[in-house]
C-alpha cells in the first residue's frame, strides 16, 4: 500500500526485507523486458508519431552530403532493408511536430544495424548507431511556440555496423549480401524525469549489489531504492521529486579523504582500418566526434580525448564545419588531442625511422593546427611494445604513456598498473594502464569498483583512469555514461569519480611517483603473437617501402647539398611517408583485416614503389647527371651508388651491352657512388662440385656450405676452419610446417600448442641442381612439395666475397591453418638469443625455466637474428619477416601463417622472400652481422653510365663500426640544412668520428623533433664532427649547408 494507515491489530513501523526479492522488485521496476505495461521504464517515452514523409536512395559509392541532397529520392517505409555490405543509403526525414506537445523534450529517434549520421541545415549534427546506444537526436529540450514545427532531416546510412559486416561473427569475413534494416523512424516526446529517476535507481541497484551483503552500504542504497519504488506512482510525476530526494540523500553522503581518485575522460578509440575499410573509418570519425560536440555543448564538464592525427586530418578534410567546432573546444582544453603519432601504430614490427615519422609527423601536425605537441604516447590496443619506445618518445618531447593491452596476456599477469618503463638506452617514461583494463568503459559503479580493487600498485599512488565510451568501430560516450558518474562524483563508498585530462592525471601520479617500481625492457604482449607473420604481402611492402623512402631520402639529400638548385620533393616525401605510416596502423601491418584494407595497403605500397621510383632517378640524375651519358662509340661504364654508410664490395647484376644480365664484383664508397669500369676480379671464385650422392658444395674462401639433393645445409663453416656451425645429425634450411588453429583470434594468434603438431617439409619435387656454375655467384635449385598443395621454390645463392649464403625463397601458398617455418638447429649453445629491434637489440631466453620465458614461444624481430656462445656464432638475416623463435639451439624463422578470419583469402597467392645464413667468428658486433643485415635489405643501385674517369665521391662515413648513420633528410624547417640520424648499435659507450664531404658550415645537436638541444653548436675539426653515445643511444644532427 502506498498510502493511508497501519492496518488494524499491526503495530506502524519498518517492514522486513529479503535481500534478494527487494533488488528484485528493483529490477523489475526498471526492467526494458519485464512488466513495461506498469513499471517506470515504460514511461520513458510519451505519444509518438512517424514521420509526415520517410524517402531515400542508394548508391555503392560513399556519396557526400552536397551531392546526395541533389539526387531523385524514393518512397521509403520502416521495416525496409538495404545492401549489400558497404553501400550507402540517403533517407530525406520530414517531420512535423505536433502543437500540443508544447513545452515537451522532442526526440526524433532512429533504429537500425546500420550507422547513420544526422544532417541538418547542410551540417552533420548527430552519430546514430544502435551497437553505440546512440538512436536518438533532441530536436527541442523544451518545444516552444516560436520554434519551427516541420523540420527535414537527412539520414546517411552506412551499410556496416559498429564493427563492420561479419557473417554470423565479429571477426568472420564479411558478408557480401548482408542487408540492414530501419527498424524504428519516429518523433517521441522524452520523459527526461523519469529518465533522471532511472539513471538513479540503476546507480542505487548496481551499489546493492556489488558492494556486497558484508557491506552496510549496499543495504542503505537498496532500501533506498526499495522506498523510491514506494513513493513513486508511475502516473504521477508529483511523486518522483519525493523519490528522487531519496537518492539524493545517499548520493549526497561524502566520501573520507583516503578514498581513492578517478580520473574520467571521454574516450572514443577507433581503429583507422579493420573490418571495415579506411573509407569508412572517415565517416566514422565524424559520426564520433559530432556527438562527442553534442555532448560537450550540455555538459559543460566533460572532457575527451583523441588521437591519430590522421583521423584530424580527414575530418579537417572532408568535414570543415565539424572541424572548426573541435578546433574551438581544442582551444578550450575539453577536446584533448593525445598520443603525438600520425596513427595509432604497432609497436614491434615498424622500423625505428618509421616510428620517428610517427611523432614527427603527429606533433608536427598538432602544433600545427592546435599550436601545442602531445605530452603523452597513447597507445591502448596495440600487441606490444618495443624496448625502444621510451627514447623515442623521450626524443620527441613525451615523458608520459598510456596503454591497457598487456591486460590480455594469456600467461602471466603483468604486476603493475603505474610504474616507470625503462628502455634499452636507459630512458624512462611514467606509464599508466587503466586498472579496469579497458579503454571503452561505460561509467558503471562496476567499472569504478574493479579499477580500484584491480589496481596492482595500491599504496603507491591513489589516482587512475577511466577512458569511457565505445570505442574500437567508434562511437564514443553517451549521456547516460556521464549521467551515472556525477552521481558517483563523491558518494560514499564508491571511489571519487571526476573528469579530468590526462595532462591532470600524470601531474598528480608524476608528484606520487617516489614509491613506484620500474620494468625494464620491452613490454612483451603474451599474445596476438601470429599478427608477426599474417599477410606477408603487407610486412614485405612494409619494409620494402621503408627502404624506399631510406633511399630517396638520402640520394635527394645529397643532390641538394651538392646543388642548391635542386628542388628537395619535401611536400611528394610527406605524401609518401604518411601513406607508409597508416599502413602501419596496428590492424594493418599486423595483418588482423579484413580483404578490402588489405587491397588499399597494398595500393598504397604499389604507390610508394612508383612514385619513390621516379623520385630516386631525379634526385641520381640530379647528383650524377654529366655520368650518366655514355660517350657515343665508348663501351658503357656502370654508376653504383650506396645509401649505407659504410664500403661495401659485393657482387651486382647489370645489363651488359647484348641486354643480358652480367655480374661484376664492385666496391662502393660510404653513402656515396663510384663508376665501375673494369669490373673487379674475385680474390677467390666460387667453387661449385655436385658429387655423386646429389650433394652440391659451394665455397668462396669466406665460407664453405654442403647441401644435400633437398637443399637442406649439412654442413656450414668458415673457410680454413674445422668448426662445423650446424648441428651434429641434423640439417639446417628444414622446412617445417604446423597446424595452426588458435582459440578464437585466428589471424592475430598462434597458440603454444601449434608446437606440438611439427611436420618436417620431405616431399621433393625437383632435386638440387646447379644453376650457377660459380666464379662470381654459385647457385643451385630445388623444389618441395608443402602441406597438400603448395610449393617451394627456392635457389641458394653464394656470392665471390660475401660472408652469408642466401635463399631465395618462392611459394605457391594454398594452405588453410597452417604455419610454415624454416628452422636451423646449430651447434651453438647459450641461454640467450639476440634479436633485432628498432635501433638496438634485445636478448631473449632460449630456454623455458619460467613462465614468462615460455609465454615468448613465438617473438618479433626486425632484420636479424643471432645465436652465440663465445668466439662463435650463427646469424639468420631476412628482407621480409617478423616472426622468430630460438629454443635451445634451434633458429625458426616463420615464413607463413593461412588463418581464414577476418580475411578469408589471406596470404593465399604466390611470396617471395629471402633470408640468410651467417656463421661467425667472435660476437654479432665483431662479425659485422648489423652491417651484412642492412646489405641484404638495401641492394646497391647500379644506373648505366659513361666510361669516364671519375673518382669515387663519399658524402657520409662514420669511424666506429658500433655507429650506425640510419638517415639522411633535409630538415623539416630549413631547407638549407640536412638531418642526419645516428645511433649506437653495439649496446657499448662509443666516441665516433661524423665525416661528410658536404660543405657543411655548421652542426649542432637537436631531438627527433628537430629542434635544436644546446645553445653551443658542435666544433667543425678536421676529422669531422666528434660524438659519443652511451648504448643505443639516438643522436640527430642538424647540418647547415653553405648556400
Amino acid at each position: 500500500m502506498r498510502s493511508g494507515g497501519a492496518a488494524p491489530g499491526m503495530a506502524a513501523g519498518a517492514m522486513l526485507k529479503h535481500r534478494r526479492t527487494a533488488l528484485e522488485r528493483v529490477e523489475k521496476f526498471v526492467s526494458a523486458a519485464y512488466f513495461t505495461d506498469c513499471n517506470l521504464r515504460g514511461r520513458l517515452y510519451g505519444a509518438s508519431r512517424p514521420p509526415a514523409a520517410l524517402s531515400c536512395f542508394q548508391s555503392p559509392l560513399r556519396v557526400p552530403y552536397g551531392e546526395a541532397v541533389g539526387r531523385r529520392f524514393g518512397p521509403a517505409a520502416v521495416g525496409d532493408s538495404f545492401g549489400p555490405a558497404w553501400e550507402t543509403c540517403w533517407f530525406k526525414v520530414e517531420l512535423s511536430i505536433p502543437p500540443a506537445w508544447a513545452g515537451r523534450e522532442v526526440h526524433f529517434v532512429w533504429e537500425s544495424d546500420g550507422e547513420g549520421m544526422v544532417w541538418r541545415d547542410g551540417q552533420p549534427v548527430q552519430g546514430l548507431t544502435k551497437e553505440g546506444e546512440k538512436t536518438s537526436y533532441i530536436l527541442t529540450s523544451c518545444l516552444k511556440e516560436s520554434e519551427p514545427h516541420s523540420v527535414t532531416l537527412y539520414v546517411e546510412l552506412a551499410c556496416n555496423g559498429l564493427f563492420g559486416a561479419g557473417k554470423g561473427t565479429m571477426i568472420a569475413p564479411p558478408d557480401p549480401n548482408r542487408r540492414f534494416t530501419v527498424s524504428k523512424a519516429e518523433l517521441v516526446v522524452f520523459n527526461r524525469d523519469v529518465y533522471e529517476l532511472l539513471v538513479d535507481l540503476e546507480i542505487l541497484l548496481d551499489m546493492a549489489r556489488l558492494l556486497g551483503e558484508e557491506n552496510q552500504r549496499s543495504f542503505q542504497a537498496l532500501y533506498a531504492a526499495n522506498q523510491m519504488v514506494n513513493v513513486c506512482d508511475v502516473t504521477d510525476p508529483a511523486t518522483f521529486p519525493a523519490a528522487r530526494d531519496l537518492a539524493a540523500a545517499i548520493f549526497g553522503q561524502r566520501n573520507g579523504e583516503s578514498q581513492h581518485s578517478i580520473h574520467a575522460m571521454g574516450h572514443c578509440h577507433i581503429d583507422s582500418a579493420w573490418l571495415w575499410p579506411y573509407e569508412e573509418t572517415i565517416r566514422k570519425c565524424a559520426r564520433s566526434w559530432v556527438t562527442v560536440i553534442r555532448l560537450m555543448e550540455s555538459n559543460p564538464e566533460l572532457t575527451f580525448v583523441c588521437s591519430q592525427a590522421q583521423q584530424f586530418e580527414w575530418v579537417r578534410s572532408w568535414y570543415p564545419g565539424l572541424y572548426a567546432q573541435i578546433q574551438d573546444y581544442v582551444a578550450k582544453g575539453r577536446f584533448v588531442p593525445v598520443g603525438g603519432t600520425w596513427v595509432e601504430m604497432d609497436g614491434n614490427l615498424p622500423s625505428g625511422e618509421a616510428m620517428v615519422r610517427q611523432f614527427l609527423q603527429g606533433q608536427r601536425f598538432f602544433r600545427e593546427q592546435f599550436g601545442r605537441i602531445c605530452s603523452e604516447f597513447w597507445l591502448p590496443d596495440t600487441f606490444g611494445y618495443s624496448a625502444q619506445l621510451p627514447q623515442l618518445m623521450r626524443g620527441c618531447g613525451i615523458g608520459r604513456f598510456l596503454t591497457q593491452k598487456l591486460s590480455w596476456n594469456l600467461v602471466n599477469a603483468f604486476p603493475h598498473h603505474t610504474f616507470f618503463w625503462e628502455g634499452i638506452d636507459g630512458s624512462r617514461v611514467l606509464t599508466h594502464f587503466p586498472p579496469g583494463d579497458s579503454y571503452g568503459m561505460l561509467g558503471r559503479v562496476e567499472e569504478m569498483l574493479k579499477t580500484v580493487k584491480n589496481n596492482k600498485d595500491k599504496g603507491r599512488v591513489n589516482h587512475s583512469a577511466v577512458l569511457f565510451g565505445f570505442g574500437d568501430g567508434g562511437g564514443g560516450p553517451t549521456q547516460k555514461m556521464l549521467d551515472r558518474m556525477k552521481r558517483m562524483r563523491d558518494t560514499d563508498g564508491l571511489p571519487r569519480v571526476q573528469m579530468s585530462t590526462p595532462d591532470r592525471l600524470f601531474s598528480v601520479l608524476e608528484k606520487e611517483s617516489s614509491q613506484l617500481c620500474t620494468w625494464v625492457g620491452e613490454l612483451f604482449l603474451e599474445l596476438h603473437n601470429g599478427t608477426y607473420t599474417t599477410q606477408a604481402q603487407i610486412k614485405k611492402g612494409n619494409r620494402e617501402c621503408e627502404r624506399i623512402l631510406h633511399d630517396v631520402e638520402v640520394l635527394s639529400a645529397l643532390a641538394l647539398a651538392q646543388d642548391s638548385s635542386f628542388q628537395y620533393p619535401a611536400s611528394q616525401l610527406q605524401r609518401l611517408w604518411r601513406l607508409l605510416l597508416l599502413n602501419q596502423f596496428h590492424d594493418v601491418l599486423p595483418g588482423s583485416c579484413i580483404q578490402l584494407v588489405v587491397e588499399d595497403a597494398l595500393q598504397y605500397y604499389a604507390e610508394i614503389r612508383r612514385a619513390g621510383a621516379q623520385l630516386q632517378e631525379e634526385a641520381v640524375q640530379s647528383l650524377c647527371g654529366d655520368l650518366l651519358q655514355p660517350e657515343s662509340g665508348h663501351a658503357e661504364g656502370t654508376l653504383v651508388l650506396n645509401t649505407l654508410p659504410w664500403e661495401r664490395t659485393e657482387v651486382i647484376s647489370r645489363t651488359g651491352p647484348a641486354g643480358a644480365e652480367v655480374l661484376a664484383l664492385v666496391t662502393a664508397p660510404s653513402m656515396g657512388y663510384a663508376i665501375l669500369r673494369e669490373p673487379l676480379p674475385p680474390p677467390q671464385p666460387v667453387t661449385v662440385v655436385k658429387q655423386e650422392d646429389g650433394s652440391v658444395t659451394m665455397e668462396n674462401g669466406v665460407i664453405a656450405v654442403c647441401l644435400d639433393a633437398m637443399g637442406r645445409l649439412t654442413s656450414l663453416r668458415l673457410a680454413h676452419s674445422e668448426r662445423e656451425a650446424v648441428a651434429d645429425g641434423c640439417c639446417a634450411n628444414q622446412f617445417a610446417l604446423f597446424d595452426d588453429v588458435p582459440l578464437y583470434w585466428d589471424a592475430w594468434d598462434v597458440m603454444d600448442y601449434h608446437l606440438e603438431t611439427r611436420k618436417p617439409v620431405t616431399t621433393l619435387l625437383k632435386p638440387l641442381e646447379i644453376t650457377l656454375a660459380g666464379g662470381l655467384r654459385g647457385s643451385a635449385s630445388f623444389s618441395l612439395r608443402v602441406g597438400k598443395s603448395s610449393t617451394l621454390t627456392q635457389e641458394i645463392v653464394l656470392d665471390a666475397t660475401c660472408p652469408y649464403i642466401r635463399f631465395l625463397t618462392q611459394v605457391e601458398w594454398k594452405e588453410s591453418h597452417k604455419f610454415l617455418k624454416v628452422e636451423f638447429p646449430v651447434q651453438v649453445r647459450s641461454t640467450n638469443a639476440t634479436y633485432e629491434i628498432q635501433f638496438g637489440h634485445v636478448q631473449r631466453p632460449t630456454h623455458w625455466n619460467t613462465s614468462w620465458d615460455w609465454a615468448r614461444f613465438e617473438v618479433w624481430a626486425h632484420k636479424w637474428m643471432d645465436l652465440s656462445e663465445h668466439g662463435f656464432g650463427v646469424a639468420v638475416l631476412n628482407d621480409s619477416k617478423y616472426g622468430a623463435s630460438a629454443r635451445g639451439n634451434v633458429l625458426s624463422l616463420s615464413l607463413l601463417r593461412a588463418p581464414k578470419s577476418p580475411d578469408a583469402t589471406a596470404d593465399i597467392t604466390q611470396h617471395h622472400f629471402t633470408y640468410a645464413v651467417l656463421p661467425h667468428r667472435g660476437s654479432f658486433q665483431d662479425a659485422g652481422v648489423i652491417q651484412c643485415a642492412y646489405n641484404l635489405n638495401f641492394p646497391l643501385h647500379a644506373v648505366p653510365a659513361s666510361c669516364a674517369q671519375c673518382p669515387a665521391w663519399s658524402a657520409f662515413s662514420v669511424s666506429s663500426p658500433a655507429v650506425v648513420l640510419e638517415t639522411v633528410k633535409q630538415a623539416e624547417d630549413r631547407p638549407d640544412a640536412v638531418v642526419v640520424r645516428l645511433y649506437e648499435a653495439h649496446g657499448s659507450t662509443a666516441v665516433t668520428w661524423l665525416r661528410s664531404s658536404l660543405p657543411v658550415t655548421e652542426a649542432m645537436l637537436c631531438d627527433l623533433l628537430e629542434q635544436p638541444l644546446a645553445k653551443e653548436p658542435l666544433a667543425l675539426e678536421q676529422q669531422g664532427v666528434r660524438l659519443s653515445f652511451t648504448p643505443f643511444q639516438v643522436l640527430s644532427i642538424l647540418l647547415v649547408l653553405r648556400q
